[in-house]
């Protein structure tokens, strides 16, 4: 009679039949079974179970419970399970953009308008304030505007929308039209030489927005509301692409 190999059925019964023999066995409290695999596939463990009652009356299984998803493992925090917010850290030079109120129009603005808009600080370097409208106060427009040492200075900004032609601002011949630029003052500054100055004009409610050499050049009984610190304006299409690689030619201005 040939001696039966460990290959042979007689030794080693398939793998799927052995471990649902296992599994019945299991639940039926008759014994108990584990699985240890190895390089040839597994193989399954049993022996009589332990778990009965004095008048060894086998134990039932309790049943296994489904899964239930709680708050606390329905989401992950930032460096967990591999999950990253897209964080973005500020360094200690870093300069916060600006909302500014608008006071009006130049020309055409009156000095109750340039003086009616109020300002908040400016924030420390490196962090940022919050606006929030003033539902008693002047209903007026806001303008954001990048954040620089020249902006992060003004101490009570206010803004004017200017027309180009109005400042003597000179823009390429193919813009005909009126362009809108953005006027920021300070209007904690006062007079200073060839500086541009934002002042009243005697016998007139309209603001007037010039430069002058020395005080004694200015119309007698003007008085200065604020200072001109930064004028931005736009891109637009009729003018020619700003990043040629040569400043000479990136420059307007």
């Amino acid at each position: 009679m040939k001696r039966p190999t460990s290959s042979s059925p007689a030794v080693r019964p398939p793998l799927a039949a052995a471990l649902a023999a296992a599994v019945a066995a299991f639940y039926a409290g008759r014994c108990e079974a584990w699985m240890t695999p190895n390089s040839s596939g597994g193989r399954i463990s049993i022996r009589p179970s332990t778990a009965t009652t004095a008048s060894s009356t086998p134990t039932p299984p309790t049943p296994p419970t489904a899964l239930r998803s709680t708050a606390e493992d329905t989401g992950s925090l930032h460096g967990q399970n591999s999950c990253f917010l897209p964080l973005q850290q500020l360094d200690q030079d870093y300069f916060a953009p600006r909302v500014v109120q608008i006071a009006g129009p130049y020309p055409g603005i009156t000095a109750s308008e340039f003086l009616s808009v109020t300002s908040e600080p400016s924030p420390e370097q490196g962090q940022w304030n919050y606006d929030f409208s003033d539902p008693d106060g002047p209903q007026v427009g806001t303008v954001a505007i990048a954040g620089s040492p020249v902006v992060h200075g003004c101490d009570d900004p206010a803004v004017i929308v200017a027309e180009h032609f109005s400042i003597g601002v000179q823009l390429p011949p193919e813009i005909e039209d009126p362009v809108d630029l953005i006027v920021l003052a300070d209007r904690s500054l006062g007079f200073a030489e060839r500086a541009f100055l934002v002042h009243t004009v005697p016998g007139s409610d309209g603001l007037k927005i010039a430069a002058y050499g020395s005080k004694g050049d200015m119309p007698g009984g003007s008085e200065v509301l604020g200072r001109v610190v930064l004028v931005q304006i736009p891109w637009l299409p009729s003018m020619k692409p700003t990043k040629s690689g040569f400043m000479e030619v990136d420059e307007y201005f």
